[in-house]
């Protein structure tokens, strides 16, 4: 075989090896002949006619994420800007509808997302801007949905990741907040204050209750023991008022010995005239000579008891 054959059977050789090309999983290739679209290949090992035909492009059927911040004004006339995440990929059976109608999908799809995005907001408030996110995400994927599905590309979800006001607002806020916690604060130390009164009001209410009852049932006590020391008097001859005078006296001298036994006590009796402290001072004297007399009636009776017996 002469050397002119062999160059030319390893030319063939090299030319067909040149003709194999790699797809790597979730990929698809697109092959031209002449600048004309022949077929798409997907993952795996093809055959291409070398020199005649060529891989044009290749495209990755993995979800991706494309990030669009929007500058746009609520209702309230508050600058604001969102940033609106879209993950999407291209759908298996329409590549060539990705690959041949947009030249740069990512373009396309931010267009729409400021298209959407500044139709929606400038028709809410700030607050529901936040409240409401998921409204406007949703608005935006409908809206590439149906656009971007002609162009063969799936939008599988749009996100609003981020909101963020102007700083002077957001101070605003910040401040509006801080009063509003305050405010609350100063409401929970009001109602725990008046429950603390009402509580206070309420036991010092039971304690002159309790209190008043004590004194109540000290004076049935006392009178009770009055009545008992009456009948008890009667019993040995005392009529009801020589027993009262006689009590009336004890009681006196009990005060004046519960007096005496306090050494800072001042004890000063003003009578209202001197005709007054006459009178009491006699009847004080009167008093004790009946209790003087009782108590010898008592020692006779009690002697004239003890003969029988």
């Amino acid at each position: 075989m002469s050397l002119s054959s062999i160059l030319l059977i390893v030319l063939i050789l090299l030319a067909l090896l040149s003709g194999l090309f790699i797809v790597k999983q979730q990929t698809s290739a697109v092959v031209e002949r002449f600048g004309r679209f022949v077929a798409i290949r997907n993952s795996g090992l093809h055959f291409k006619i070398p020199l005649i035909d060529r891989i044009s492009g290749r495209l990755s059927l993995r979800i991706q994420q494309l990030d669009v911040i929007v500058d746009t004004k609520t209702k309230d006339n508050v600058f604001v800007k969102l940033k609106v995440s879209v993950q999407y990929k291209v759908i298996a059976d329409k590549v060539y509808d990705a690959f041949y109608k947009l030249d740069y999908p990512q373009d396309q799809i931010t267009s729409y997302v400021f298209d959407v995005v500044r139709a929606v907001v400038p028709k809410m408030i700030l607050d529901d801007v936040f409240e409401k996110k998921d409204e406007i995400a949703n608005a935006v994927k409908g809206e590439l949905n149906d656009a971007m599905n002609n162009y063969g590309y799936d939008i599988i979800k749009a996100l609003v990741t981020d909101i963020d006001p102007d700083a002077e607002v957001k101070a605003a806020m910040n401040r509006i907040n801080a009063a509003e916690r305050k405010k609350v604060a100063a409401q929970f130390e009001g109602d725990a204050e008046r429950i603390l009164i009402v509580e206070k009001a309420k036991a010092e209410a039971e304690s002159k209750r309790l209190q008043g009852q004590g004194i109540a049932d000290q004076r049935r006590e006392i009178a009770r023991g009055l009545e008992e020391s009456v009948d008890v008097l009667n019993k040995v001859g005392i009529n009801s008022q020589e027993a009262s005078a006689l009590i009336v006296v004890t009681q006196h001298y009990d005060t004046l010995q519960s007096i005496g036994e306090e050494t800072n006590t001042n004890l000063i009796l003003l009578p209202n005239s001197p005709q007054a402290g006459s009178d009491m001072l006699n009847n004080m004297v009167a008093s004790f000579t009946a209790s003087n007399q009782i108590g010898e009636a008592m020692k006779q009776q009690q002697k004239g008891t003890e003969k029988k017996d």
